[in-house]
Order: structure tokens, then sequence, then C-alpha cells
């Protein structure tokens, strides 16, 4: 139980955007926190999430089942991170210096960071794509065109070149500023719920209805093969949104309550994602149906209509709607996670750029190339380094600082969480140890190692990368700080509201 103190901020800790939001200016209530998850859900990868489940075998119900299952799931450590959003209005980079000190925050934050910086890529790569399949219908040539980047890449020169087009479109939004995009997102949350019902009808009808859609059959043919694939299916179904978990406190800093934020998240989350994911399920079983195989890109299906004209308008309106979702999801976190290294000298805009060359460097469109790249190595592989960092939050703030934090403290250098050179080595010991035991799993997965230089008990943990790394970080670090914690716990006094915290005006000189 911490106490909140009235020592001013050190400056090398704050900024205006890291500063706590004042409860007077928390205005966001129920309907704002489903609508933001009606928002975020209704994007091209939740539809190849659901897509990707049918092409690697499940039949429709499967599918939604093991979406709804791993969106429940993952709700849980949102809704529990997002409390110390609402209660203390600061963001996840400064959430986080409670467990990790004030500057071995800036581990997860970067963690985190990097990963949204290969999101970034991947809705990047989607809306280029997205450019390039209109394109190539007016300019045929853009498909023969001679290859310029090495064959081991996997990238051909016409996809290439509307890809970095869009990539520099995104750039220009970041150098614009975040307000340039409200409009696109009012035509987002317009278009494509109305361009997911057009889908649906298509598949519907040009399936000859839903009977032999869903009468698809699931491809697995013994229970061994289904438990096999659902694992870590459910797993990645999880690190979809593990990211949002850990950094939810950046959204619910702005809730008039708690219960605004718990009940517009429980209400946006599953749903959406579930009833968006029927689209996907449904439209990829038709695809069968239609021409004999799965398509699990909606890019790639569209691209297949007689239409030029409707070709052209349905990818024009995908890149505008990715655009929209890419700078709202995977442009403010990380930006923010990039400021908390240096607030003084790393601004919005300089976050935004770094965020845009590091997802170029992940080479996205490998990371989407077929569904098992997309399930096992992008969302499993990452969701191994999110749940221990979870493990780790929810235990510090929970089980031992009992939801009282020292405000003040989380902005000082020398306060309650500076540890030992404002790092605490029992965070990041308890993080290595929970990323270890899914590391040869990840190797065996990515290829960097056989099957047979691995135990095959590791490589089956893998498929439970978040849950295991959520766990052994999370017992570990109650382990190694309880001890230091019995001190505090006994001595600390009782925990001011956030309203007597330092104002916003203060933090940032």
């Amino acid at each position: 139980m911490d106490t909140a103190t009235a020592t001013a901020p050190d400056a090398g800790l704050t900024s205006p955007d890291l500063a706590p939001v004042l409860p007077a200016e928390r205005t966001w209530g129920t309907g704002n926190y489903a609508a933001l998850w009606v928002s975020m859900s209704l994007c091209i990868p939740t539809y190849m999430l659901a897509s990707s489940l049918i092409e690697g075998g499940m039949n429709w119900w499967q599918a939604l089942l093991t979406i709804f299952l791993g969106n429940t799931i993952v709700l849980v450590p949102m809704l529990l991170n997002g409390r110390a959003g609402a209660q203390y209005g600061i963001p996840f980079p400064v959430f986080a210096r409670a467990s990790f000190g004030v500057r071995g925050a800036n581990v997860p934050a970067l963690l985190r960071a990097v990963i949204a910086c290969g999101w970034f890529g991947i809705q990047t790569w989607i809306g280029g794509y997205a450019l390039y399949q209109m394109a190539v219908l007016w300019v045929p040539s853009l498909a023969t065109l001679p290859a310029v980047f090495p064959a081991s890449w996997g990238l051909a020169t016409g996809p290439a070149f509307l890809f970095l087009l869009f990539w520099a479109l995104n750039m220009y939004v970041v150098h614009k500023g975040v307000d340039s995009i409200r409009k696109l997102l009012v035509f987002k949350a317009f278009f494509l719920p109305i361009a997911a019902l057009a889908l649906l009808w298509w598949a519907i009808a040009a399936g000859k209805g839903l009977g032999p859609i869903l009468a698809q059959p699931s491809k697995f043919t013994s229970s061994t093969q289904f438990w096999a694939f659902f694992f870590p299916s459910l797993t990645g179904m999880v690190g979809f949104w593990a990211t949002l978990s850990l950094n939810i406190p950046d959204f619910t800093r702005y809730a008039i309550s708690q219960r605004a934020q718990q009940l517009g998240q429980a209400i946006g989350l599953p749903t959406s994602m579930t009833m968006f994911s029927f689209v996907g399920v449904v439209v990829t079983s038709a695809t069968f149906v239609i021409y004999g195989h799965t398509i699990w890109d909606p890019v790639v299906l569209a691209g297949k209509f007689d239409s030029k004209l409707l070709v052209s308008f349905a990818m024009l309106a995908v890149a505008l709607s990715t655009l929209a979702t890419n700078i709202a999801a995977n442009i403010v976190s990380p930006a923010n996670d990039f400021a908390n290294l240096s607030p003084a000298r790393i601004s919005f805009k300089t976050g935004g750029y770094l965020t845009g060359i590091i997802g170029l460097l992940t080479f996205p469109w490998k990371l989407i190339a077929d569904p098992t790249g997309f399930i096992f190595t992008w969302l499993v592989g990452y969701s191994g380094l999110l749940g221990p960092i979870g493990g780790i939050m929810i235990v510090d703030y929970y089980l031992l600082r009992k939801q009282r934090l020292d405000l003040a403290g989380l902005y000082q250098y020398h306060g309650l969480y500076a540890y030992q050179g404002g790092i605490n080595r029992a965070a990041i010991w308890a993080l290595v140890l929970g990323v270890l035991p899914n590391v040869p799993g990840f190797l065996v997965v990515v290829g960097a190692l056989g099957k047979e230089a691995v135990w095959p008990a590791l490589v089956s943990l893998y498929n439970y990368s978040w849950f295991v790394g959520f766990l052994v970080s999370g017992v570990v670090y109650l382990g190694l700080m309880r001890g230091r914690m019995a001190v505090t716990v006994s001595t600390a006094a009782a925990q001011p509201q956030p309203a007597a915290a330092p104002s916003e005006a203060s933090l940032a000189q």
C-alpha cells in the first residue's frame, strides 16, 4: 500500500502525453469503450483471423468458438490492467514503472512498441496490396515488372511499389498529426459494416445459401489433429489482443468511472470480434463452395470480382479504412512507448516515424503470407513476450500493492519505484524466466532448429506460450518480491483519492 506524495516530478520522466489525466478531464463513458472495440475489431486482420482457422482445417462453429473463447480470456487481463488507468489516469508506460522501475519500464514499453510496429507493417501491407489489386486492373504491366528485390525476400516489384507508396501516405498522416485521420475513422465506422454485410450477402447468394456453406466439414481426421491445431490457435486468439491487454490504460485513463470502462469493454470486445469473425468464416467457407479452394485473404478474394469499378471501389475503401485503423491502433501506442525513452527528446511524430521504419523491417508480407505463419509464428510468437509482462504487472498491482500506487513516485528517479538505478531486477528476471520456456518451440517453428534437437515437451509448450509466460513470470515475480514488499505493506498509510494527485501542469514542468 503505497502513499502519494506531493514531490515535484522529474523532467526526464514526464511530458504532457505521459502526465496523468485529471478526474475532471475524463469523459469516456460505456458507449465510448464499446464503440472503440467495435471500431478496432472491424478490420481486415480480424477477418483474416477467422478465415485462417477455416483454412487451417476447422469448420465454422469450431472457428467461432475458438475466437470467442480467446477473446473472453484476454478480456480478463484487459479489465485488470484497465483499472489502474481508470483509477490514476496514467498510460501504460507509466503504469509499468511500478513493477519494472522508472527506468526498467522501458523494457516492456519497447517490447510492446516493437510488436505494434509489426502490426503497423501488416496493416500497411494489406492497404498497399489493396491498392495494387486496384492498380493492376488498369495498368496490367504492374504485374510483370522486373524483379528488383532478392528472391529470398518473396517480394514482387509491383506490390512492393504500392506498399511503399501506402507506407509513405501513413508517414504523411503522422507528419500532419492524428487529427487528420478523424474523418477517415468516421468513414470506416460507416463503410466497413456495410461492406461486411455486402460481402456476407454475396457469399450466401453465390454459395447457394447458408446450408452448403455451413455444411463444410472439418478437415481434421482425428481428435488428436484437432487439439494439436486448437491449442496454438487459442493462444493466437489471445495473442491477437495481447498488445492491447497491456496498454489498455492508454485508453481507460479517460474513463468517467471504472464501471464505464469495464462494462464497455465486456460488451464491445468478445461480441464484436465474434460477429465480424462470422463474416470471415462464412465468406471463406463459401469460397470453397464457389471456387473449389479456400481463399482466406479478403483482398485477394475481391480481386476475383469481374467488375473493374467494383474491385477498384472495394480496394480503395479497404486502403482508406486500413489507413484509419493503422494510425489509431498502431501509431498512438508505440509513439507513447518510444516517447517514454526520453520524453523531452522524442515527440509523437518522432515516435511515429520510428514505428514506420521498424514496421518496414519486420517483412510484414511474410508474416501473413499463409495462415500458419500468421497464427503460429506471429500471434503465438509474440504472445510469449507479452504474457510474462502481463503476469508481472497484474501480480504487482493486485497481489502486492493492493491497487494502491504512489502516483508522484511514478515520475521520480529517486522515489518509491527507483529500485536499483531505476530498474527492478526482480521484474527483469521474472520476465526472462517467463520467456525462456517458449524459446525452443519458437525456434523450431521458424525453422532455426530441427524438431529432433529439442525436447518434444518444450515444442508442445510453445502452443501455450501466452499462458506459460503469464503464469511463470507471475509466480516468479511474486516469490522474489513478497519479502521485499512486506515492509512497505506493513508501514503504508491509506491511499488518497486520485484527485489529490499532482496536476498535469506540475507533472509537465
